[in-house]
């Protein structure tokens, strides 16, 4: 979708007086003036996943009264992305920008922030440091912990203790993830096995559809997934006769039979702090974090196969999770080369920027990081 077409010069001319002034007013002034919020998608907002998930959230949000929402979808990592920042600034009068893929970050938002400090960004992901300027911000959710939960399921309905991963690119919030089924499912039944297959990228159907196959043929029977439109792996795993657990959104349309769960994002917890910051003039939040417990993240409804000790064992955990009082990596915890990453008795916290560091996958995932 393009929003070009809707932008007039007088538009234009308008917004970059608003721009201009902008520096000029009192906190209080520009909490009462409406807020423009520019939202940038990486994919289509309707993929069952990532960009669907705060396509949800941006609909909310145009329902804020003084709030202003702009959107553009299936904007690439690269110097596309800053050009649409800038016309969202220059052209719409945005003042809060979401823009919300990983690569969006680093260079493109640490390239135009500096240019525009009177107008805040929020990215989903990247790792906000001190180094970086006071206008930009970092959100992300633990959906590890669905993750976990997800991992859990899957132990309790797999009938060859083979689960798979398809993922896009070994970050550390995939590999994070990954683990995190991993250990989810081997909580219950420790003999079992995660085999992971990268993709390359983040939206890649025809590579999607070869791992999800290449996986089932290993034997594995539960799949779960990191790319931006899961649609694709719930679809051909479900056509294999496997079972899914969604991750981003809610996948259970595509596949009622094979839907057990999944891992869900609740990212108007987050756009919903940011813009509240912003309309009352105060401090940008630089660095959001949150899981089930803050209400960032959700699990999936559980489909109608899903046992009753599966939903039993996962609700318990989840409510530990919710209580604090659970915790997902801790040690001894060796990766899948049998190098010790947390030692005996350490426990690295969700809070723990350690965890955003992750480069490494754990015993009983098959799979290689590079």
């Amino acid at each position: 979708m393009s929003q070009f077409n809707r932008r007039d010069s007088l538009k234009s001319l308008a917004a970059l007086g608003a721009a201009g002034s902008l520096g000029m007013l009192s906190p209080l002034a520009r909490a009462q003036k409406p807020l423009t919020v520019g939202v940038i998608y990486v994919g289509p907002r309707d993929d069952y996943g990532y960009n669907q998930a705060h396509a949800q959230a941006a609909a909310e949000v145009k329902k804020m009264p003084g709030v202003k929402v702009v959107e553009e979808e299936n904007v690439p990592e690269t110097a596309a992305v800053q050009k649409t920042m800038t016309g969202m600034i220059q052209q719409d009068g945005a003042s809060l920008l979401f823009p919300t893929s990983f690569g969006y970050f680093d260079p493109h938002i640490l390239a135009v922030a500096p240019k525009n400090p009177d107008v805040r960004f929020s990215h989903c992901g990247g790792l906000w440091t001190e180094k970086n300027p006071k206008n930009v911000g970092s959100f992300f959710g633990y959906i590890d912990e669905c993750q976990f939960l997800n991992g859990v399921v899957a132990a309790h309905m797999t009938k060859s203790n083979k689960i798979a991963f398809v993922a896009a690119k070994p970050i550390p919030q995939v590999l994070r993830n990954i683990n995190a089924f991993t250990l989810g499912a081997r909580s219950v039944k420790p003999g079992i096995t995660c085999s992971v297959i990268f993709t390359g990228d983040w939206s890649m159907a025809v590579k999607e559809a070869e791992a999800t196959n290449s996986l089932a043929d290993q034997g594995c029977d539960v799949f779960t997934m990191h790319v931006d439109g899961p649609k694709v792996v719930v679809e051909t795993a479900a056509k294999r006769g496997k079972m899914v657990c969604g991750y981003h959104a809610s996948q259970a349309k595509l596949a009622p039979n094979a839907y057990l769960t999944g891992a869900e994002w609740n990212w108007l917890t987050a756009y919903k702090t940011i813009i509240d910051a912003a309309r009352a003039g105060k401090p940008h939040p630089n660095f959001l974090r949150g899981g089930l417990k803050e209400g960032y993240v959700k699990t999936s409804a559980y489909g109608p196969m899903v046992t009753d000790a599966a939903k039993k064992q996962a609700d318990d955990i989840k409510a530990r999770m919710i209580a604090g009082s659970f915790d997902i990596f801790k040690g001894p915890l060796k990766d899948n080369k049998g190098k010790e990453v947390i030692a005996a008795g350490q426990v690295q916290k969700q809070t723990d920027l350690e965890l955003e560091k992750m480069n490494y996958l754990v015993e009983g995932v098959m799979g290689s990081i590079g």
